[in-house]
């Protein structure tokens, strides 16, 4: 398996992004382990996924590293893998915890619109199938459609704020030397303005 173009300028962006700095994009022994992940057919989506479980973890930590390589994501990708691989065997749905409705803060909590949203979409999560089955990219496409559906539902809900949200995340985005309406970009955008507006309704690592 090897990344495409884009998706090396992914997660090039996104380690910078994390790293709050252009200094942090990818250095020779972080290209040789995301070729290594590569090689041995891990998704750019799923090291992705594993840098963001890393810097959440290492955020809650008093004295964490100032010196970080992406070696250090080894557990994180393991355990993404090793669970996948897990649930392939077993031939089952995919399944963990999500959110409840009653994780929103007010005054979103009680717009019926967005509750009926909201499930909509976690009862796509929680039914998903195995990556390896069938169905899986019809489902995973019904799954973002859903997510996107109550995105738009929460992000119009925060009136001012999100002109906050949409400044950061541009600031955040371009301080990272990543050029805007570019593939990269709109990438980035889209999954971190959605992770941007639902924390700021208390649905935190969604």
């Amino acid at each position: 398996m090897e990344y495409t173009q884009e998706e090396w300028n992914w997660l090039e962006a996104e380690w910078a992004f994390h790293c709050h700095g252009r200094t942090a994009f990818i250095s020779p022994e972080d290209f040789r382990q995301a070729k290594a992940w590569a090689e041995e057919g891990i998704p750019a989506e799923a090291v992705v996924s594993a840098m963001e479980s890393f810097f959440e973890r290492r955020a809650k930590r008093p004295r964490p590293r100032a010196f970080v390589t992406l070696a250090h994501l080894k557990k994180d990708v393991e355990k993404a893998m090793s669970l996948r691989r897990a649930i392939s065997r077993a031939g089952d749905a995919i399944v963990t915890r999500f959110p409840e409705w009653g994780s929103v803060k007010a005054p979103l909590n009680s717009d019926p619109r967005a509750k009926a949203a909201f499930e909509a979409w976690m009862r796509l999560k929680h039914s998903a199938p195995t990556p390896e089955s069938s169905g899986y990219l019809e489902h995973l496409d019904s799954e973002r459609a859903a997510h996107n559906i109550f995105v738009y539902i929460a992000a119009d809900a925060l009136g001012p704020k999100l002109g906050a949200i949409k400044t950061n995340l541009a600031e955040k985005l371009k301080a990272v030397d990543i050029q805007e309406d570019s593939s990269v970009w709109n990438r980035a955008w889209n999954r971190h303005f959605s992770k941007d507006v639902c924390a700021a309704w208390g649905l935190d690592g969604i």
